[in-house]
């Protein structure tokens, strides 16, 4: 008799004969103490294949292995005169919402690491493969990172299909389009293009896919993983790609024409392009009424130069130009400087250096002590090294208010740009004074206006200033003044609102 052929390859098809594709898979599988392999002795006999700890057990003995074991199919191996087949079994005894026919080792394998089961018939060289996932998941909750004072409280968590249900329930509609793909050699992460259709630019969708294409790793544990292979430019201290937590972020986003880039097993969703005022937009920019984020924006533009120029602005005056500074004022620096041993650059540089180790030590530890810890060790810290005489009170003060600005920045990954970019400026300042300061903030802009975003221009629209898209940058213009789309992302669709919106009470009073 002629010995069956082994299906040793993944790519092979599936034997007919049971033990065929059980020695296979077993192999395959060799090694993996979490998978189960659950004979089921019925006629014709069955194999049931699963990952320990990714399916619903309960639902698994309730809805497929009761039916098979108890609804008659041990009993023979025909049932109201039809032969038992993998149709049968697929269309009346598992019911289960999800469910598809396979008919490769890889498709097998592939469907049990997904959280699906695999069930092999003997005879049939086809399987079946049905979803039932049941593994720990987090709640929906509010993200600590991106906090709001009034908009929704929810945030996305590390399960795929959760996120993409957050952004369903928000946009109803059938032009909300979300293609898969298949990441990592190895860990094979599910990632979702998100877009909608008529209103997304099809030049930056087509380069989305591109570049998420090109990508050929190993495994794909987080967003960050990905964004590193598509920003267009790696050594700028600028992000280029947005990433968030929220998902009223990620539908504004998309109402305007971008691209999300949804990865299982992170909270985190990748938004292209991004551009320079978007690092300086927050969430409740477009909760609160127009007067008052216009104010808080100017508030905000304001303390963003303060956390990027101060430092440097005190060096270079203090060590350069000290007829510059009112007289009383220099005097008491120079009554506090007194007995110092460090120049003011030196001074600057150790405070600036403490505090961001301050800052960095209060987010790795616990957080019940953490944020104790970086302010008590800030006060005490700047309180000795005063005392003591190491440094300056002003420099304390100079850089406590340039650390408070930072937190100013609504984005961390773009306030994280500024509090690098601030040790170039100090070195510039302390070298060269505010002649250093104006080269390093030319040298910053010439740097931002050649950045690009997936084509886009970083600091668009102000590269090419289009009237209505200005309504958005340095003040924020009322909801119904503002009815075209971002013209730099939008696609043929740029109309957002239909105008004549403006609220009248004469106009009611017409009306009636």
């Amino acid at each position: 008799m002629d010995t069956p052929h082994l299906p040793s390859e993944p790519h092979a098809e599936l034997s007919a004969e049971l033990s065929v594709n059980e020695k296979a898979l077993r192999e395959a599988f060799q090694g993996c103490s979490d998978i189960v392999f659950r004979p089921i002795r019925t006629t014709p006999e069955l194999l049931l294949i699963y990952t320990d700890g990714l399916v619903d057990t309960k639902t698994l003995e309730q809805v497929v292995l009761k039916p098979l074991i108890y609804n008659g199919l041990s009993a023979g191996n025909v049932s109201n005169g039809i032969p038992i087949s993998g149709e049968i079994i697929q269309a009346q005894l598992i019911a289960v919402s999800q469910i598809q026919t396979v008919s490769t080792i890889n498709e097998v394998i592939d469907g049990i690491l997904k959280a699906n089961i695999g069930l092999l018939i003997d005879g049939e060289n086809r399987a079946i493969v049905a979803e039932l996932k049941g593994f720990e998941r987090r709640a929906v909750e509010e993200p600590e990172a991106e906090v709001s004072v009034r908009g929704p409280r929810d945030g996305f968590t590390e399960t795929l299909r959760i996120n993409t249900s957050l952004i369903r329930r928000r946009i109803r509609s059938p032009k909300l389009k979300m293609e898969s793909i298949a990441l990592g050699r190895v860990s094979q992460t599910d990632v979702a293009i998100v877009y909608i259709e008529g209103i997304v630019s099809r030049t930056v969708l087509d380069e989305v896919r591109n570049r998420i294409g090109r990508i050929q790793m190993d495994g794909v544990l987080e967003s960050g993983f990905i964004e590193e292979f598509i920003e267009d430019a790696p050594w700028s201290p600028f992000p280029q790609i947005q990433n968030t937590e929220r998902p009223d972020v990620v539908c504004a986003s998309l109402l305007e024409g971008k691209v999300a880039i949804m990865i299982d097993n992170t909270p985190f969703v990748l938004i292209a392009p991004m551009t320079f005022w978007t690092g300086l937009q927050a969430v409740e920019d477009y909760y609160e009424r127009s007067i008052y984020t216009t104010f808080i924006r100017f508030v905000r533009y304001s303390l963003f130069n303060i956390a990027l120029m101060l430092p440097s602005l005190y060096v270079a005056l203090s060590t350069f130009h000290q007829q510059l500074i009112p007289t009383n004022l220099l005097m008491s620096i120079a009554n506090s400087r007194e007995g110092v041993p460090f120049p003011t650059f030196v001074e600057a540089m150790l405070m600036e250096f403490m505090f961001e180790g301050l800052r960095e030590a209060g987010i790795r530890m616990p957080r019940a002590v953490g944020s104790a810890v970086s302010i008590v060790g800030a006060l005490v810290i700047g309180q000795s090294a005063v005392q003591a005489g190491i440094v300056s009170a002003p420099v304390v003060i100079v850089v406590a208010m340039t650390g408070i600005a930072s937190f100013a920045i609504p984005r961390y990954n773009f306030g994280t740009a500024y509090r690098l970019l601030r040790f170039p400026m100090l070195i510039l300042a302390g070298m060269f004074g505010l002649y250093g300061i104006v080269s390093g903030v030319f040298l910053m802009i010439i740097h931002l206006n050649g950045l690009r975003s997936f084509g886009v221009p970083y600091m668009s629209p102000m590269v090419s200033p289009v009237p209505h898209a200005i309504k958005d940058i340095f003040l924020r213009a009322p909801r119904w003044m503002m009815t075209m789309r971002p013209a730099f992302t939008a696609g043929a669709n740029a109309k957002r609102i239909p105008e004549g919106q403006r609220p009248s009470p004469k106009r009611e009073e017409e009306g009636q």
